[in-house]
């Protein structure tokens, strides 16, 4: 596993919710991450509970959360280890009620 990729898999397995995003929680960058901070509100998450990396903060995140997990957009949202996926997921989730009993709130 290379440094980047042990450096995002440190972090996906310490954190219970950890999305990353472009921007933070309370100050999005794009209407993609905007919409997952709000999903996540929305399943009664607290902004603040909320642990995001900015990936416009390191160019080795950017590229490699993508490699780590496959997926080619951000935002990228795991919930106790688990990639769930990116915005369209979470709201479709979100419809269905799925990501609320994930979240357990």
């Amino acid at each position: 596993m290379s440094d980047i990729h042990q450096r995002i898999d440190a972090l996906v397995k310490s954190n219970d919710l950890l999305l990353f995003m472009k921007g933070t929680a309370s100050f999005p960058m794009c209407g993609f991450s905007g919409r997952a901070v709000q999903i996540l509100k929305a399943c009664g998450v607290d902004p603040k509970d909320i642990a995001t990396v900015n990936v416009l903060d390191d160019d080795e995140i950017r590229q490699g959360i993508k490699d780590y997990s496959h997926w080619p957009t951000i935002p990228q949202l795991y919930i106790k280890g688990e990639f769930i996926g990116g915005s369209d997921i979470m709201m479709e989730m979100y419809e269905s009620g799925e990501l609320k009993k994930m979240l357990g709130t």
